[in-house]
């Protein structure tokens, strides 16, 4: 999640456990804690300045339980052996608040589709809950008012209750985020399984800064299909349209290093193409057909083969630029939210949309 909902949610969990004399210094203190996982990307980009290990190893080691709690345990001995302050004072509470501090970090990003390496140094794929976008203002609203009021009320009791409401609304969102994406997920199967491609790989993800509508991508042997889906207006099958991938030079380029990192990172949600001999990923998670946040050049077509490169990571394609353009595309999502279209939302901006793809029985749906 973004930076400022790390921090309210991390200074709202430290001041609700820490004693109420300790308030302000809890806020201060878990809002520090909140935030200190992201800052991995400073000591990652001295070590290497390959795009994709940049990417993959964000939200690594800094976001694993078992180390976020070690750090948080370090963090508590160190305060309460040499400390002569409020750690000292009140040990039990100040260690929950440490702990809960750091790990309520990288369980919240788990809600996003990025990918969380919760069980660093294990190896599973990264989690992706994807059920938030990675800015979600109803989230962290609740928090935000919730530690601001907690400043000001200090020891009072109604700074605990303002707390607990905060933390109370904002986990209740993120429970009807679950609700959401499972209501949208069940109907997926559904018309996946009657389009033949019912063990397809799928993801559901919110679009921006909402949960009401959803975008969902399932692979398929010749590329890719995406449809979006309204919680409050959409019934029946979705209109998936489908899209080519080049599944040959990715299927012959399985060996490059570059290309097994990523398809282990992003679950092989990968839309691939090949450009003046190049074989350029793009992570079909985040974006939008056909603009991608994560584009990487990873292989060239030398002696008859795909050969491994010093990956490239080409400019972020995105579909607005400005404040004008961001709100075309919240009116254009405000409007799809409400009304049922086949249109896509990304093709109201510009006017232009793929065709729709082959009925059931094809690579694609309807």
């Amino acid at each position: 999640m973004d930076s400022l909902s790390q921090i309210v949610l991390g200074g709202a969990v430290a001041a609700a456990i820490a004693p109420a004399a300790h308030r302000r210094a809890a806020l201060l203190a878990g809002a520090a804690l909140g935030t200190l996982p992201d800052l991995d990307s400073l000591p990652i980009a001295l070590f290497s300045d390959n795009p994709v290990t940049l990417m993959t190893v964000h939200r690594s080691f800094s976001h694993s339980l078992f180390v976020l709690s070690l750090v948080g345990w370090l963090v508590w001995w160190l305060f309460k052996r040499f400390g002569q302050g409020r750690v000292a004072s009140a040990p039990a509470r100040w260690f929950w608040a440490i702990q809960l501090a750091l790990v309520t970090h990288p369980l919240l990003d788990a809600f996003t589709v990025y990918g969380t390496q919760l069980w660093w140094p294990l190896s599973p794929p990264p989690t992706m809950w994807s059920s938030v976008f990675i800015i979600d203002p109803l989230y962290t609203v609740w928090l935000l008012v919730a530690c601001v009021a907690a400043w000001f009320l200090r020891e009072r009791a109604a700074a605990r209750r303002a707390l607990a409401a905060g933390l109370v609304l904002s986990s209740a969102y993120l429970g009807w985020s679950l609700v959401a994406k499972a209501m949208v997920d069940r109907e997926a199967e559904r018309t996946l399984a009657a389009m033949g491609l019912g063990d397809a790989p799928y993801f559901s993800v919110p679009m921006p800064f909402n949960t009401l509508l959803w975008r969902v991508v399932a692979m398929t042997p010749s590329g890719y299909v995406e449809a979006e889906r309204s919680v409050l207006v959409d019934e029946g099958p979705l209109r998936f349209r489908g899209y080519p991938s080049n599944v040959q030079a990715l299927r012959e380029a399985a060996d490059v290093p570059a290309v097994q990192r990523l398809s282990w990172f992003n679950h092989g949600f990968m839309r691939a193409q090949v450009r003046q001999g190049r074989l350029v990923l793009s992570d079909l998670r985040m974006g939008v057909e056909p603009d991608y946040n994560f584009r990487f050049q990873v292989a060239e077509w030398r002696d008859g083969r795909w050969q491994a490169m010093a990956p490239v990571q080409e400019p972020w394609s995105i579909p607005v630029r400005g404040g004008d353009g961001l709100g075309r595309l919240l009116a254009a999502m405000w409007h799809r939210t409400w009304h049922p279209s086949p249109i896509p939302v990304r093709a109201r901006l510009d006017d232009a949309h793929a065709p729709p793809a082959p009925q059931a029985g094809g690579d694609h749906a309807q």
